[in-house]
């Protein structure tokens, strides 16, 4: 395997200060996500189930805007977790670990294939069943917070090297979860939101252009495009990764707007709004008959889509790169350790219930894919740390 230099691992500030912050983040979303599911399973269950499922809002013949209070926080809230994560892909891309071309090429085909194997082993499981088959897209993103909550765990266990690839292979992963959503998981079109979105996209591609740092026109653009695709069809999140990539980069310096932004919404993403995600979305009262889950179809291939697909997909994407010679792969990477990181990737949780939400009607089917993703996240999780942990 070829090695890249030392000097290949030049960590930004904020690439630091950004696996510090989600580090800490996945820990406070693995305890979120305990209490809620404690809560949602004791005596106080419907009421507290109820109360996530609360609507809230106005509603009349031009727009809809009542929604419950878990589907304010999955459609409005997560724009803001959205548009951090495009904020982070953006700085990588221009001066980060992702701006060179030989040390980006292996996250890059490591996460395209730790996409492609978990969504091919979920079709074969779902194959002949109509009512599943959308799910292919759950198991294909790793959750930047938890996978890296669990790498900080081993502290120097772990070289700077795999977690830069690791970090980086999920922040590639989260790219390609928002192509999946906006491609696979849009509703029923309607033109004239189409039109007024794309004309407010075109606006803010002019004042990229003309490198304008205007942050309260920024604001009331990235807010009026965030309503305009709520109707349009196409899955209004998205609008933060559109505003991220606006927003002018310049030389990514603290003065300039893009890093400002990113600095100010890194702690009330990572601190409010993921453990409210994680609270409202994991609010499910688990199934005495435990037999659904290991007879469903969609569990099924949930289950063994992330466990076996994505560290199979990331190992054996990345492998071929290096020996294909387009990729370098640090000498302080073993295979095993390459494994090990493969396995994290297998943690889903945030972006993969977040497609859950949008991949299956049933609610029932819905909470099912949940707990089929908190279990194989789980299993990923102590698989994962206990392979980095004991091997050198």
């Amino acid at each position: 395997m070829k090695s890249s230099p030392k000097s290949s691992l030049r960590l930004t500030t904020l690439f630091k200060e950004f696996f510090q912050s989600q580090q800490s983040a996945g820990i406070l979303l693995i305890l979120a996500t305990a209490i809620s599911l404690l809560l949602a399973n004791s005596a106080w269950g419907p009421s507290y189930i109820g109360f996530w499922g609360q609507k809230i809002g106005i509603s009349s013949h031009q727009f809809h805007l009542e929604h419950s209070i878990t589907e304010w926080i999955n459609d409005a809230l997560m724009t803001i977790f959205f548009l951090l994560v495009g904020l982070e892909i953006e700085r990588e891309l221009y001066i980060g670990e992702l701006s060179d071309r030989k040390r980006a090429m292996l996250p890059m085909i490591g996460a395209l294939g730790g996409m492609v194997m978990p969504a091919l082993i979920y079709l074969i499981f779902n194959f002949n069943h109509p009512a599943t088959i959308s799910g292919a897209g759950i198991p294909t993103a790793t959750d930047i917070a938890f996978a890296i909550a669990i790498m900080g765990l081993l502290g120097d266990r772990v070289p700077t090297a795999l977690k830069v690839f690791l970090t980086a292979l999920a922040i590639i992963d989260d790219l390609g979860a928002i192509v999946v959503i906006a491609l696979f998981y849009g509703g029923g079109f309607n033109g004239l939101y189409l039109i007024l979105s794309a004309l407010i996209i075109a606006i803010l591609y002019f004042l990229n252009k003309r490198e304008n740092e205007n942050g309260w026109l920024f604001l009331i653009l990235g807010t009026s495009l965030w309503f305009c695709m709520l109707h349009s069809g196409i899955h209004a999140t998205l609008s933060g990764v559109i505003l991220a990539f606006a927003l002018p980069f310049k030389s990514g310096k603290p003065q300039t707007l893009s890093y400002r932004v990113e600095q100010s919404i890194q702690w009330p993403v990572s601190y409010i709004l993921l453990p409210l995600f994680a609270l409202s979305n994991t609010a499910i009262a688990i199934p005495d008959d435990i037999s659904t889950l290991v007879s469903n179809p969609a569990s099924i291939g949930i289950f063994f889509g992330l466990v076996v697909g994505k560290p199979l997909g990331i190992v054996l994407a990345s492998l071929l790169a290096v020996k294909l010679g387009v990729a370098s792969l640090s000498s302080n990477i073993n295979f095993k350790k390459l494994l090990g990181a493969g396995i994290l990737g297998g943690i889903g949780f945030t972006m993969a219930i977040f497609v859950d939400n949008l991949a299956f009607a049933d609610s029932a089917l819905i909470d099912l894919g949940k707990v089929s993703i908190l279990i194989a996240s789980s299993t990923c999780a102590v698989l994962g740390y206990a392979l980095l942990k004991w091997i050198k």
